[in-house]
């Protein structure tokens, strides 16, 4: 349905003309940015973020993988290393991962907090961050994905002056992103951003449909 007062317009995809009714002048349409050639600049003039994904809702790795395949398609040197999730399972993530020549790095065993071997959580996260900090001091990747290391730094099993130290003196232009419920305050101030989700609704807790493959898996 036209508005009357509107002129018609012959180009259904066109932006209506604004039309100030104080004046009846045409108010200004901010103008769009045209897509670029855009292109990876050197290292050393980028500015490397620190990205936290936290919150209770579900999407927290999902951004991050997204975040992944964005990189990769521009030509950047990507990888993940995942402080919860075992070696033992192969997720969908790992399956895409071999495709791409995309390193992601299984370090834990299953959903740890529940285990009652809490030494043995505390050793397998340092081994695991020792290995996560190797790569991030050598530089080996421009986006280096910490996936749940959140847990890590809430339950004690690493040292978070430690760590967040290590993630603040990060090689020039290199991107990081930590996942994770719960990210401790430290982590939040030391980032450039800072996502929280949120749970709305979720299938499991209204319908109690359990983890898919292609979804969760």
């Amino acid at each position: 349905m036209t508005d009357a007062a509107s002129p018609s317009r012959t180009d259904p995809l066109a932006h209506p003309v604004q039309t100030d009714t104080t004046t009846g002048r045409k108010a200004p349409i901010p103008k769009r940015k045209k897509p670029g050639a855009y292109r990876v600049p050197p290292r050393e003039h980028r500015h490397g973020l620190l990205i936290v994904n936290t919150g209770d809702g579900k999407g927290k790795t999902t951004a991050a993988l997204g975040l992944l395949l964005r990189a990769v398609g521009r030509g950047m040197r990507v990888g993940m290393f995942q402080f919860i999730k075992s070696a033992e399972t192969r997720y969908g993530e790992h399956i895409a991962a071999e495709q791409l020549g995309v390193e992601i790095i299984p370090l834990g065993d299953g959903f740890t907090w529940l285990s009652e071997n809490i030494e043995e959580d505390r050793a397998l996260a340092q081994r695991g961050w020792a290995r996560a900090h190797d790569a991030l001091t050598a530089g080996t990747f421009d986006v280096l994905i910490l996936d749940e290391l959140t847990y890590c730094l809430t339950f004690g099993w690493l040292d978070q002056d430690e760590v967040i130290a290590a993630l603040r003196a990060r090689p020039v232009g290199t991107h990081v992103v930590v996942t994770g419920r719960d990210a401790v305050p430290a982590l939040v101030a030391a980032a450039d951003l800072v996502t929280e989700m949120r749970v709305v609704k979720h299938p499991y807790r209204e319908q109690g449909i359990a983890a898919q493959a292609g979804i969760e898996l």
